[in-house]
C-alpha cells in the first residue's frame, strides 16, 4: 500500500516506559517488543516528510476518587501517573520539536485532547497507528479514528500487547469493523 506523506500521519500509542521497561508498573514484553518495529516506522515517517504524533497515557492522582463507574486504577492499580518516569515515553521514541505529543486520561487518544483538531487542521486522512496495548488503547484509538472518518491502518508488526492472543483479537477486530491491518514491509510513502 502507497500512502501519500502529506495527508499521513504515524500514530504511537503509549509507547512509555510503565508499559515498555521491565520496571515499569504494567510491563509488558510485547510492549517491550513493539519498541523497535515503531522506532522503524517513525524514521520511515520522518524520511518521507510524513506527520508523526505520540500518545502519552496519564493519570493525575486523583483522577478516580469521584468517578461513578469508570476507574483504571481499580481494574490496573496505580499506573503512568502525572510526572513519573513510569509516564514518560521509552528513550527510543523521542519526539521532535515540531511533532504531537497527546496526553491522555483515557484508553482512546481522542477522547478530550486536541488530537482531532490537530490532525484535521493538517489536512490527514490516514493513520498508520502502532504502539501498545493492542485490546485497550491501540484498539479504541484506531475505532475512534474509524469513526471519525480517518483511515486506521494497524500496522500488525509494530503493535504491543500483553498475551499473543488479545493482540490477534485486537487486529482481527480491527480490521473486521472500521480499519485495515498491514505488515509494515507492505507499507510505502509515494513520493
Amino acid at each position: 500500500m502507497e500512502l501519500n506523506p502529506e495527508t499521513t500521519a504515524v500514530v504511537v500509542v503509549d509507547m512509555q516506559n510503565g508499559f515498555c521497561h521491565p520496571d515499569g508498573s504494567l510491563y509488558a514484553p510485547g510492549s517491550e517488543a513493539a519498541i523497535t518495529p515503531c522506532a522503524d516506522l517513525v524514521a520511515d515517517a520522518r524520511e518521507a516528510g510524513a506527520s508523526v504524533v505520540f500518545t502519552r497515557d496519564v493519570h493525575p492522582p486523583e483522577q478516580f476518587e469521584d468517578t461513578h463507574y469508570y476507574d483504571e486504577f481499580d481494574r490496573w492499580g496505580e499506573h503512568v501517573l502525572e510526572g513519573s518516569w513510569d509516564a514518560e515515553l521509552v528513550a527510543e521514541l523521542s519526539p521532535r520539536d515540531d511533532e504531537l505529543v497527546v496526553v491522555k486520561h483515557t484508553y482512546d487518544a481522542f477522547h478530550q485532547t486536541q488530537l482531532d483538531g490537530w490532525l484535521e487542521s493538517h489536512g490527514i486522512n490516514d493513520l498508520l497507528i502502532c504502539g501498545t496495548l493492542a485490546n485497550v488503547c491501540v484498539l479504541h484509538t484506531a475505532g475512534s479514528a474509524g469513526l471519525r472518518d480517518y483511515r486506521p491502518i494497524l500496522v500488525e508488526d509494530a503493535v504491543g500487547a500483553i498475551e499473543d492472543d488479545h493482540r490477534e483479537y485486537a487486529l482481527d477486530h480491527a480490521e473486521w469493523l472500521f480499519g485495515d491491518v498491514y505488515e509494515r514491509g507492505a507499507l510505502s510513502f509515494d513520493g
